[in-house]
């Protein structure tokens, strides 16, 4: 699925979710600030031309197309919620789901604390 040329070229989150359409937008936004909550340490950015949020390595990162909405994690952590994801379309690290029926707050702070935990445990151990 293709994301709009402006989003694709954005230099800022706010500049992601300003370039998608208006009805994804506050998905997106309520997305964002259910992960800076949940990672408060995660440095937010731009990478591979979505947003994406790090904290000793990669935590998540999340994606606007023209169907659906996905969001990105380490197959590994993804796993550990597969039943709770029954809902929507789950392929190795990729969660995708309609802007329409969004990912519960409650499980993306679940997920986002899980994978800065790993990040840490792994980290402790170099």
């Amino acid at each position: 699925m293709r994301r709009s040329r402006r989003s694709g070229s954005a230099k800022t989150v706010d500049e992601y979710i300003a370039a998608t359409p208006e009805k994804v937008q506050e998905v997106l936004r309520n997305l964002r600030r259910t992960i800076k909550a949940a990672a408060p340490k995660a440095e937010e950015s731009i990478s591979y031309q979505i947003p994406a949020y790090k904290y000793r390595g990669p935590v998540v990162f999340f994606a606007a197309f023209e169907k659906h909405l996905s969001l990105y994690m380490p197959g590994a952590t993804v796993n550990k919620f597969r039943s709770k994801l029954k809902p929507y379309v789950v392929s190795g690290a990729t969660i995708r789901f309609p802007a329409e029926n969004p990912l519960p707050a409650s499980l993306v702070r679940e997920m986002v604390r899980a994978r800065m935990k790993e990040n840490e445990m792994r980290a402790k151990k170099k």
